[in-house]
């Protein structure tokens, strides 16, 4: 598979309709939000979930069959050491006995964990079986210790482009759960949170040097693109309301290093508002997304993913 010869840098916008894209649970569940400024936030963590969801349910397919190295690390109901001792099975190595190669040691320090150069033999199994380690990176020190890995894709925290409002709802529920709150009669009441509408920016960052060292291939990044134009389709719940990608804009610098600093091209990336600012905007087409790509046009492109 081609790897990746490029550095790129990314802008990505969404937006959430009468939903919560991201609560906070040190607030109740409240929608995330910088308490300074009233902007909305949504953490990089909550936008790679999206993406580990999409992979995993629409992984590259080879003769009808999912390929692979397209599973996923970090999910649920998944013991993470079970999957590291696995690795080391399927390398056959055997972490109760003593090291093969006296690089390793002469003896094993403390059984069913790795040392030396295995360590590194492990942490190359996790990278090629694992979409989301040789993309994210993972620590993976525990258990049976694959080391630590630092993936090629970074992102920032998204944020809204103007302050937010969250809006709490009361419901109720006329099932009950238990016998003893069925025979109190009447209904339960509850809360729901949402923001009626918010359009969020958030910055990524795709390293050569560390795809390099991952195996993060040309035909990972392509999934990659795709993932974060429809994994919001994917993604629907009561809780998040509507959430749609709405702007992708890539920067392919010309080499590894890149050419140009990353905020320098972010900067050239601006949102304004359509309709009337003293309005609160409650849809996508009361903003304007702009590119000024003149100044730079020498020195990187904008590499279309549509």
């Amino acid at each position: 598979m081609a790897q990746i010869t490029k550095r790129y840098d990314f802008v990505f916008f969404f937006d959430v309709k009468d939903g919560n894209p991201n609560g906070d649970p040190d607030a109740g569940n409240l929608p995330r939000v910088d308490a300074e400024t009233g902007m909305g936030i949504v953490t990089d963590v909550c936008l790679k979930r999206k993406v580990r969801n999409y992979v995993q349910m629409a992984p590259p397919m080879f003769n009808n069959k999912p390929k692979p190295g397209y599973d996923i690390f970090v999910k649920e109901k998944v013991v993470l050491n079970d999957l590291i001792a696995d690795a080391y099975k399927k390398l056959k190595i055997d972490l109760e006995k003593e090291p093969t190669d006296e690089a390793d040691g002469k003896k094993r320090n403390e059984n069913g964990i790795a040392q030396g150069g295995e360590i590194t033999r492990g942490r190359g199994k996790m990278c090629s079986d694992f979409y989301d380690v040789r993309a994210f990176g993972a620590v993976m020190s525990t258990g049976a210790n694959a080391g630590q890995v630092r993936g090629p894709i970074q992102l920032t925290f998204a944020r809204s482009v103007e302050p937010i409002v969250a809006l709490e709802h009361s419901i109720t529920r006329v099932a009950k759960t238990t016998t003893e709150r069925a025979e109190t009669g009447g209904s339960e009441m509850g809360r729901k949170y949402t923001i009626p509408y918010g359009l969020y920016r958030t910055h990524g960052f795709i390293s050569a040097h560390l795809a390099d060292q991952t195996g993060f291939s040309q035909e990972d990044l392509d999934l990659f693109w795709k993932a974060m134009q429809e994994m919001f389709d994917h993604d629907h719940s009561a809780a998040r309301g509507l959430m749609s990608t709405r702007k992708l804009i890539v920067f392919e610098h010309r080499d590894a290093l890149g050419n140009k600093p990353a905020h320098e091209l972010f900067d050239r990336v601006t949102c304004k508002r359509t309709s009337d600012e003293k309005k609160p905007a409650r849809e996508f087409s009361d903003y304007e997304i702009l590119l000024d790509e003149k100044p730079f046009a020498e020195t990187f492109k904008v590499v279309p993913v549509n």
